[in-house]
């Protein structure tokens, strides 16, 4: 949601009544008992989808066998609703969680606002020394480290291996490729060779890396997404679907998505990591082997997929903060990370994860791990977040036919620079 200055002043000064009201100046003694143990409630907001949940709500309340004396309250928090949610949560400070599972690009947002406490020094040293220099840099606002890195991810191609193989294609490499590919699946199975999520800009962001550009460039505060490469990417997004090498959906775009893939009405779709214990569910999947991952098909310039994943972090108004933190280092600790790519193929955060077994040994980690390494790291600015609505209404347009490729960069180029002033 787009802020205004002078909101955005307001919302840091409720943030920062809210922190005087729960914590106070006390960096550590809430949520101890009289003999220094921890003790109390710690509520997480969990934004983790539907396969996912369970997992990680079995893993959060099992904090207990280390603390008994403090108690986890779990809440999941459907991702659609959650930026807005917190924020609201945070500024009020009623009602609002302990410890938040915030998007990478949320942090620094969350951050600026007074909302999150800082990171104890001891973790921030291990989170520089001990996590991936990628995955640590997006907990990171003004030098300061607000939020510890739970996983780490990005885009891959999911396909068919049985329908690209019945059709006679390799997955493909370009999007050029995919288009040839296309003309085969359809004329071999009648199915789409492609869902393209024309719902959610994130999925943008291959396409217009894909051709050489980028939403803004930070260094310079200039916006971007106008530019050349900005427009090819709107045009590509376009010529997808005209051309009848993907489908697409202006809503509910990630339920349609999986629903096309997991039955066989698309060969291939854009996800990440996350979506493959939903994939395994489906009819087309109950062989985990028919599951196939690549890169995400290259542009006119190049391949790229963005840099996601979650990090967690602590409100700055908690009563509880010291079994808080406590809590952020167990669910960001190896073993659980080592879990979770057991159970859920989440790329781990922590480098030393990826030399356990249980790690190495899962095909999914062991394509996304070298993705993730080449993924684009995007802009880590308060900002980020509120860049991709606008983004989102211009895509989905261009997408659908609604608007040309050209009015849907230049639209998003005027909506991005009301948010980001001063900007070029």
């Amino acid at each position: 949601m787009r802020r205004g200055i002078a909101a955005t002043a307001l919302v840091a000064a409720l943030a920062l009544a809210a922190t005087a009201c729960g914590g106070g100046d006390d960096k550590g003694d809430g949520g101890t008992d009289a003999g220094g143990e921890l003790s109390g409630t710690v509520t997480w907001w969990d934004t983790s989808n539907d396969a996912e949940k369970a997992s990680f709500q079995k893993i959060a309340e099992a904090f207990t066998a280390k603390h008994p004396k403090v108690t986890v309250k779990y809440v999941n928090v459907p991702y659609g609703d959650a930026q807005n949610k917190v924020k609201n949560a945070f500024s009020s400070g009623s009602d609002a969680p302990d410890v938040i599972r915030a998007d990478v690009g949320w942090v620094a947002d969350f951050a600026s606002l007074g909302y999150l406490d800082e990171v104890p020094a001891d973790t921030a040293k291990k989170v520089d020394a001990e996590f991936l220099p990628q995955a640590a840099a997006s907990g990171k606002y003004e030098g300061k480290t607000y939020a510890v890195p739970q996983v780490i991810d990005t885009l891959g191609l999911f396909y068919n291996k049985k329908m690209l193989a019945d059709a006679g294609v390799q997955p493909p490499k370009t999007l050029a490729e995919l288009k040839t590919a296309a003309e085969a699946i359809k004329a071999k199975t009648g199915k789409a060779a492609l869902y393209l999520r024309g719902d959610d800009s994130y999925w943008f962001l291959p396409l217009i890396y894909g051709e050489g550009g980028d939403l803004v460039d930070a260094k310079n505060k200039t916006v971007t997404v106008d530019n050349e490469a900005g427009v090819k990417a709107f045009r590509t997004a376009r010529d997808l679907v005209a051309s009848g090498a993907a489908i697409t959906n202006s809503t509910d775009g990630y339920t349609n998505m999986q629903t096309a893939f997991k039955t066989g009405e698309a060969a291939m779709m854009i996800n990440g990591p996350w979506a493959v214990a939903d994939t395994y569910a489906g009819d087309q999947f109950k062989d985990k082997a028919n599951l196939g991952i690549a890169a995400v098909p290259a542009g006119s310039a190049k391949a790229g997929a963005p840099q996601g994943g979650h990090d967690l972090g602590v409100y700055a108004g908690s009563k509880n903060r010291a079994a808080a933190h406590a809590f952020v280092e167990y669910m960001t600790s190896q073993e659980v990370q080592v879990q979770s790519a057991k159970e859920l193929s989440l790329l781990p955060t922590r480098t030393a994860a990826y030399e356990q077994p249980d790690v190495k040994s899962s095909e999914m980690v062991a394509f996304f791990k070298p993705a993730v390494d080449k993924a684009v790291e995007r802009a880590w600015i308060p900002e980020n977040g509120s860049l991709f609505e606008p983004l989102k209404v211009e895509y989905t347009k261009a997408v659908t036919g609604a608007s040309s490729p050209e009015d849907a960069a230049k639209a998003a180029g005027v909506e991005f620079r009301k948010i980001l002033k001063g900007w070029k």
